[in-house]
């Protein structure tokens, strides 16, 4: 039986959190910025956790995580 391989698309886009959650960067920032107010740019830089509906999906494509 082969090994598992990780989605490496998936790999560069989530880190996983001390406690074992999942964080992600927010959508949004890379273009058509003009119209984004300064507050909205701002928020977009933070990052944020998976929702716990995604999650399960995000750990089939991550399995050694």
């Amino acid at each position: 039986m082969p090994k598992i391989k990780t989605n490496r698309a998936a790999a560069k886009r989530f880190r996983v959190t001390g406690s074992g959650r999942i964080k992600r960067s927010k959508a949004n920032k890379s273009h058509i910025l003009t119209k984004k107010n300064t507050k909205r740019l701002r928020n977009l830089r933070k990052s944020d956790l998976v929702d716990r509906s995604n999650m399960a999906g995000v750990r089939r494509l991550l399995p050694n995580l």
